[in-house]
C-alpha cells in the first residue's frame, strides 16, 4: 500500500524566501502533514509534499514539476509558490497541472522577486491545465517585487489552459506594485458547457511596464467566459490590455476592462471579438479615466486627506 503522502526533499528556506512565501501565498513557513505543496527558491526546490490524492513529480528534461490530481478529489489545496531572493538569479519553470474527472481543487500560485544589486531578479512561469470533466479549480496568484537593488524585478507568467467538458475554472491574479517588468499571457480552450471566469488586478507606478493579453476560444456549446481586468496606472507607468475571444460554437463571452490613470500613468486597451457561429453572444466594456473629484471630496468631507482618500478609492477597486 502506498504512504498517504511523500515528503521528496526539504530544505531550509532563507528569511527573504519566509517574507515572499508569506505575502504571496499566505505560507507561513511550510504546510503541515497532508498538505501537498512545492516550495521553488532560486530555481532550486526547498520543499516539496505529495498527498494522498495529489503528487507532485519533478520534470526529467526541463526544470518544473507535473501536479497531478487524481479523480474525485475532494476540497483539497495544493501550493506551488516560487521566490527569486537575489539579483542575477533568472528563474523559469514549467508546471503541469493534470487534473482529474470530478476533481474540486484549490491551486495557490504566486511568485515573488527580490533585487537587492545592480542586476536584475527575474522569474518566469509556464503553466499549463488540463482540467477533467465536471472538475472545478480555483487558481489564486500573486506576484509581488521587493529590494533596495537597483535591478529590475521582473516577472512574465504564461498560462495556457484546456478545460474539458462540463468544467469550471476560476483565476484570480493580483499584481501590486513592486515589479518593474511583467508580460502577462494568459491562453484558453473550452469544451461544451466548460466556464472560465478570469479576475485580474494589477497597479503600476514609476517606471514600470506591465503588459497583458488574453486568448479565449470557445469551441463547445454553451461554454462560457466572463474576464474582467481591473488596473491602476500611477508614475510614469504604461499598461496594455490585449483581450481577445473567440467564439466558435453556441457560446457566451464577456470582456472588461476597468483602469484609473493617476499622475502621467498611461492605460491602452485593446478588444477583440471575434464571432465564428450564429449564436455566439460576445460582449466588451472599457472604463479608463481618472478618480472623479466628487469621490475625493466626499471623502475629505469625513476627515481624510486628499492622499488618503484616492488610496481609500483605488484599494475598493482593486478588491
Amino acid at each position: 500500500m502506498p504512504a498517504l503522502e511523500e515528503k521528496e526533499r526539504h530544505y531550509n528556506m532563507n528569511d527573504i524566501t519566509k517574507a515572499l512565501l508569506k505575502e504571496v501565498s499566505g505560507m507561513d513557513g511550510e504546510p503541515g502533514e497532508g498538505v501537498a505543496y512545492n516550495i521553488r527558491e532560486d530555481s532550486t526546490c526547498a520543499g516539496r509534499q505529495s498527498s494522498r490524492d495529489i503528487k507532485i513529480t519533478p520534470k526529467k528534461d526541463k526544470p518544473g514539476i507535473d501536479i497531478t490530481i487524481d479523480p474525485g478529489t475532494r476540497s483539497e489545496s495544493v501550493y506551488i509558490p516560487a521566490c527569486v531572493t537575489k539579483s542575477a538569479v533568472s528563474d523559469v519553470a514549467y508546471n503541469d497541472f493534470f487534473v482529474g474527472d470530478n476533481a474540486d481543487v484549490t491551486i495557490v500560485a504566486g511568485c515573488g522577486v527580490n533585487a537587492d544589486g545592480h542586476e536584475d531578479a527575474q522569474h518566469n512561469g509556464i503553466h499549463r491545465f488540463f482540467i477533467g470533466k465536471n472538475a472545478r479549480v480555483v487558481y489564486l496568484e500573486k506576484h509581488i517585487g521587493i529590494g533596495k537593488g537597483d535591478g529590475k524585478r521582473i516577472i512574465n507568467p504564461e498560462t495556457y489552459v484546456e478545460m474539458d467538458e462540463n468544467s469550471y475554472m476560476e483565476m484570480n491574479t493580483t499584481q501590486i506594485r513592486g515589479v518593474d517588468s511583467t508580460r502577462r499571457n494568459t491562453e484558453a480552450k473550452l469544451a461544451a458547457n466548460a466556464k472560465l471566469i478570469i479576475r485580474e488586478r494589477l497597479m503600476t507606478d514609476g517606471m514600470q511596464e506591465a503588459e497583458t493579453r488574453f486568448k479565449v476560444e470557445m469551441n463547445g456549446e454553451d461554454s462560457s467566459v466572463d474576464l474582467v481586468s481591473r488596473s491602476v496606472a500611477r508614475g510614469e507607468s504604461v499598461q496594455t490590455l490585449y483581450s481577445n475571444i473567440e467564439g466558435n460554437a453556441k457560446c457566451s463571452g464577456h470582456s472588461e476592462c476597468d483602469a484609473i490613470i493617476m499622475d502621467r500613468g498611461k492605460v491602452n486597451a485593446i478588444p477583440g471579438l471575434l464571432a465564428n457561429n450564429l449564436d455566439a453572444a460576445l460582449i466588451h466594456e472599457a472604463a479608463i479615466g481618472k478618480i472623479a473629484g466628487e469621490q475625493i471630496l466626499k471623502l475629505k468631507t469625513l476627515g481624510l486627506t486628499e492622499k488618503e482618500a484616492e488610496e481609500k478609492i483605488v484599494n475598493g477597486f482593486l478588491k
